[in-house]
C-alpha cells in the first residue's frame, strides 16, 4: 500500500468477498476520523513546541538582562551590594564562578603560587606512588601519615571515575580529567591532615566547570574550611550531631508531616545527609 487511504479505503482482493456499502462506508468515516486526529495532533504538538519556543526566549532574555546587571551594576561593587534576593532567584551561568568566588572569599589567602606549589607536591608523590606500584611500599618512611596514605592516586583516581559519569567529562580520556585530578590532588597536599575524602570531587567538579583552574582550587579550599563542611569531611562526630539537630529543627519547622512519617520510621539525619 502506497498510503494510509490504501489500507482502509481500497476493495479486497479479487479471491475475497466484496465489501458492503456499508462496510465501505463505515471505513471511509474512519479513515476521515484518523486523518483529523493526526491533524489535531499535529497542531497540538506546533503549539505546545510555539510555547516551548517563547518560554526559551523569555529565559533567554531574562538571562541576558541579569548578565547585564551582574556585571555592570553588582559585581564592579561587590562589597557594597546586598545581593542575596538576587542570589535566590538565581544566576546567570556567565557569572556564577565569579559569583561563587566573591562569596565564598578567600580567608586563607591562597594564591596561584600557592595552588601550583601544591601541586608540584602532588605530581612528585603521584611519580613515587608509579614507581613504587604500592603506596604501602611508602610505610617505612618516617614521614608517611594515615592521611598521606588514604589520600593516595588511586584512591582520587577511583573517585574521579565515578563524578557525574553521565557527562563523560571528568573520566578518564575526558577535557577535565586531568584538572579535576590536578585540583584534588593539590588539596590533599594543603591539607594532610585532612586528606582526600570520597565526595570531595563532586565539589570540586561544579568550580571547575565555573572558574579557572588556580581560582576553582583557591574556592574549594576555603569552601571546605568552612566549619560546617570541615565538620562533615573531618569526621567531627560531635560537631556533626550539632548540625544534626539544627537540621531536625528546622525540617519539623517547615516539613512537619514528612518530619513525623521519618521519625515513625526511625530516619535520622545521619542517615541520609551524607550521601558518601
Amino acid at each position: 500500500p502506497l498510503s494510509t487511504t490504501a489500507l482502509i479505503l481500497e476493495d479486497r482482493p479479487s479471491n475475497l468477498p466484496a465489501k458492503s456499502l456499508e462496510e465501505t462506508h463505515r471505513h471511509k468515516l474512519e479513515y476521515e476520523e484518523m486523518v483529523a486526529g493526526a491533524k489535531r495532533r499535529e497542531m497540538k504538538d506546533a503549539q505546545k513546541k510555539k510555547r516551548q519556543m517563547k518560554e526559551r526566549h523569555r529565559q533567554e532574555d531574562s538571562i541576558s538582562n541579569a548578565m547585564v546587571v551582574w556585571n555592570t551594576e553588582i559585581l564592579p561593587h561587590w562589597d557594597a551590594m546586598r545581593v542575596r534576593d538576587l542570589w535566590w532567584q538565581g544566576l546567570p551561568p556567565g557569572v556564577r564562578g565569579r559569583v561563587w568566588s566573591l562569596a565564598i572569599g578567600n580567608e586563607l589567602n591562597i594564591t596561584a603560587e600557592l595552588y601550583e606549589i601544591f601541586l608540584s607536591r602532588a605530581k612528585e608523590k603521584w611519580r613515587s606512588y608509579s614507581e613504587t606500584s604500592s603506596v604501602n611500599d611508602n610505610e617505612s618512611d618516617g614521614g608517611a601519615s594515615l592521611a598521606d596514605r588514604e589520600s593516595s592516586l588511586d584512591l582520587i583516581k577511583l573517585d574521579i571515575s565515578r563524578t557525574f559519569p553521565s557527562l563523560f567529562i571528568f573520566q578518564k580520556g575526558g577535557p577535565y580529567h586531568d584538572l579535576l585530578h590536578s585540583v584534588l590532588g593539590a588539596y590533599t597536599c594543603y591539607r594532610p591532615d585532612i586528606g582526600y575524602v570520597q565526595g570531595m570531587s563532586f565539589i570540586a567538579a561544579v568550580l571547575i566547570l565555573n572558574l579557572e583552574e588556580a581560582d576553582a582550587f583557591i574556592t574549594f579550599a576555603n569552601l571546605l574550611n568552612k566549619p560546617c563542611q570541615m565538620a562533615f569531611f573531618r569526621v567531627d562526630h560531635e560537631l556533626m550531631l550539632k548540625y544534626f539537630t539544627a537540621f531536625e529543627i528546622f525540617f519539623e519547622e517547615n516539613l512537619p508531616r514528612l518530619f513525623s512519617h521519618f521519625q515513625t520510621n526511625s530516619l535520622t539525619p545521619d542517615l541520609y545527609l551524607i550521601d558518601w
